[in-house]
């Protein structure tokens, strides 16, 4: 016989070889690298953590509960938090903090489920709260709620697929059987990659009933049984039929929710029960306290948290005269006590996400559920099959009792019991392992004949469960029936209520500030003041910090808006009324920390407008200068800041806002100066444009000043003016520099 030929193994390389090809890189398509680490790492985040399934979980959800229930937590007493976080990480390999921050969401304490699954004793926070820090998982105790029985029906019945854990010690399942359609009961939100999925939460009592209607009809009017979405921290929803009946259709689209409140004329108070689910009770007073600052919200005189062990309450003392009405609908216009709730739901179907409307997603749930009592059916078939089939063995016994004992007795070998059985009676394997395993006390007529009286009725039970395969209607109607007892044992009241629009909600949001005339002033170090009139024709010098010096002064009104342009090539925006009027003999107030400047970070100029009318002027110490439209900077969102405001190729010398072409005197290091008509400059679209060359300078020397001519300095200058730019000018030595304010 021939010798197989050994294949020869490949040569491991050299230590020689690794550090010869040491720091040198291989060029690689981007797609290429793409497809191999970022697009394995997309779908994991999208099919294995961000979004839920059809039972309406998460894996890392579904990992907790399973974990809790293998635990015996559903039926037994609450455990510390931090064993059940201990035992999940046999199911999911993340850190304990990740794994209780789930626990603490389905929590009953926390608030954030309209029907938690955790029943839970101590501190979890609440959903409604940013600042309230729930208790370590050594504190707290937990374990599952009643409602969870529906989630594991069956669950040992085969009803859903498992696989191993990622260590391949110990199964989980793929899905939870649950009873009910969960997905729509409760909220969930997650961001996978290039999408998302927010699922709000509906009545469980609705959601039941509506899947009820659309089993047996398909065309079931949805809003007439599943009237809006129901949140957990109740407040209203604005009832809208078209947008409503476009998400049930969709699965996109938003509703409006509005806080609850009532008004204690004794206490002179606003007092807020219930708020929107998207927003916290921080946010709302951090909006109120600025709106109040800004001089917008004048009824307010004080809002404080009073929650407490009764519940939630927000307490806004108004003040005398105030009509809590008006306020309110301002509230709602100004601040998050009115928010919306964005829909979007996109749930993963055989490992494929699809953005679906209610109708859909019930008839994938109900095809789910389905497929689970089917499996249900047939385990129990096969059991039941399992046992008639020994008891067809134990009947055959009851002819002969003597018989079977003579046999059991008379062999010499164990192992030969069974065989003799099954050639004495005419029985398989399985029904005289059977017989030889029954205790000798039972071997009497009466025990054999209790037993075989179930023949018949097991086979009326295999006969019905193998009707019920054979005929879909009939596992619908387990089904409804399931629903029915779902809603029997955990259905409860709606916590939202609905609100219909009125006039005052079409309204357009109204700007409450204060206009008044004022006058703006910037320091060359940064400091800004607002001023009244006023005051400025009763206060005397303005006060600055030693070697600093007023730099601009502007006009303009409460409602104006400004523009500081920065050293970073940027401009930060906001409002004269986020001031507060100051005064000649104070500083003002520190721009650089007042806007949150970046580090090292100073300011340039100034500009004043309402209406984004103008140009804008920039001159550089390169001898450029560029002509920019106020408009580029105006914005449709409120952004308080504009990166590449203009080009930082050269530091900027100084900054104009015209409002029509005017004389420019500029001036140089090397003392020759230029003057020119800033029509000659032409105007750019690009807010960071170089701009055009107006001044020719030479090696070292750089443009040091730059003002608008006018009136009598203009007439004295008029001999530097120039044909074309850009141009070197003239000597300046002998000139008198008129004495006006500069600009940064």
């Amino acid at each position: 016989m021939a010798k197989k030929k050994e294949t020869p193994k490949p040569k491991k390389p050299s230590m020689d070889a690794w550090f010869e090809n040491a720091g040198i890189t291989q060029e690689e398509p981007i797609t290429d690298t793409l497809e191999k680490n970022y697009l394995p790492y997309a779908m994991s985040v999208i099919i294995s953590r961000a979004l839920p399934e059809i039972d309406g979980f998460k894996p890392s959800h579904r990992k907790l509960l399973y974990t809790m229930y293998k635990m015996g937590l559903l039926t037994g007493s609450r455990t510390k938090s931090a064993n059940v976080v201990g035992q999940t990480m046999r199911l999911n390999p993340h850190g304990d903090a990740a794994i209780y921050e789930t626990m603490v969401r389905l929590t009953r304490a926390n608030e954030s489920l309209l029907h938690p699954y955790v029943d839970s004793k101590g501190n979890f926070g609440k959903q409604y709260s940013r600042d309230m820090a729930y208790a370590a998982a050594r504190y707290t105790e937990v374990k599952l709620a009643p409602l969870c029985n529906e989630l594991f029906r069956d669950i040992d019945k085969e009803t859903v697929d498992f696989v191993p854990n990622y260590d391949n010690t110990m199964p989980e399942p793929t899905l939870l059987p649950a009873a009910f359609p969960a997905v729509l009961v409760n909220s969930n939100m997650g961001i996978a990659v290039s999408m998302a999925s927010n699922i709000c939460p509906f009545n469980l009592q609705e959601v039941c009933e509506t899947c009820i209607a659309l089993m047996k009809n398909p065309n079931h009017d949805i809003l007439s049984t599943l009237k809006g979405p129901d949140f957990p921290g109740g407040g209203f929803l604005l009832y809208d039929e078209e947008e409503l009946r476009r998400i049930y259709e969709t699965g996109r689209g938003s509703v409006k929710l509005r806080a609850k409140w009532n008004f204690d004329k004794a206490a002179g108070c606003i007092e807020i029960t219930e708020i929107p689910y998207t927003t916290t009770l921080e946010a709302i007073c951090d909006k109120i306290t600025e709106l109040v600052k800004l001089g917008k919200l004048r009824e307010i005189s004080y809002a404080r948290d009073e929650i407490d062990v009764n519940g939630f309450r927000l307490a806004i003392d108004v003040k005398r005269g105030t009509d809590p009405e008006k306020l309110m609908q301002k509230l709602f216009r100004m601040t998050p006590l009115q928010d919306t709730f964005g829909c979007n739901f996109n749930i993963l179907i055989g490992s494929m996400p699809k953005v679906m409307g209610v109708r859909e997603i019930l008839e994938e749930w109900t095809a789910f559920r389905q497929e689970c009592v089917r499996r249900r059916v047939y385990f129990d078939l096969k059991k039941k099959k399992e046992r008639l089939h020994l008891l067809l063995g134990l009947k055959k016994i009851l002819l002969d009792i003597d018989k079977a004992i003579a046999i059991i007795r008379n062999t010499e070998e164990e192992a030969k019991v069974v065989e003799n059985l099954m050639n004495g009676f005419s029985i398989d394997e399985i029904q005289a392992e059977y017989v030889a395993e029954i205790k000798l006390r039972h071997l009497n007529r009466q025990y054999i004949l209790s037993r075989i009286e179930d023949v018949d009725k097991l086979t009326a039970e295999i006969a019905d469960m193998e009707d019920i395969l054979s005929k879909p209607e009939r596992i619908k109607k387990i089904i409804i029936a399931e629903l029915k007892d779902t809603i029997k044992k955990y259905g409860q009241p709606r916590k939202t209520m609905f609100y219909h629009a009125t006039e005052e909600d079409h309204l357009p949001a109204q700007d409450d500030t204060p206009d008044y005339p004022v006058h703006l002033f910037l320091s060359k170090e940064g400091y800004f003041k607002k001023i009244t009139p006023q005051s400025l024709r009763m206060s005397g010098e303005q006060k600055v910090k030693e070697g600093d010096f007023i730099a601009q002064q502007l006009q303009g009104t409460n409602k104006t808006e400004l523009l500081f342009f920065t050293s970073g090539a940027q401009v930060y925006k906001t409002r004269a009324n986020a001031f507060e009027d100051s005064k000649a003999s104070l500083l003002g107030d520190y721009i650089p920390a007042k806007l949150g400047f970046d580090e090292n970070e100073t300011v340039c100029g100034m500009v004043a407008t309402t209406d984004y009318s103008g140009t804008l002027l920039f001159i550089f110490e390169n001898g450029k200068a560029a002509k920019v439209p106020l408009s580029a900077y105006a914005t449709k969102t409120n952004r308080k800041k504009l990166t590449a405001a203009f080009s930082d190729k050269s530091p900027l010398v100084k900054l104009f806002l015209l409002t029509e072409d005017s004389d420019l005197f500029v001036r140089s290091s090397g003392n020759r100066a230029i003057l020119l008509s800033t029509s000659e400059i032409p105007e750019k679209t690009t807010r960071s444009t170089q701009g055009v060359q107006i001044m020719t300078l030479k090696a070292k020397q750089t443009v040091v000043s730059a003002e608008i001519a006018e009136g009598e300095f203009l007439e004295s200058v008029q001999s530097f003016r120039i044909k074309s730019a850009p141009a070197a000018g003239k000597l300046a030595k002998n000139l008198e520099e008129a004495n006006q304010m500069e600009l940064l």
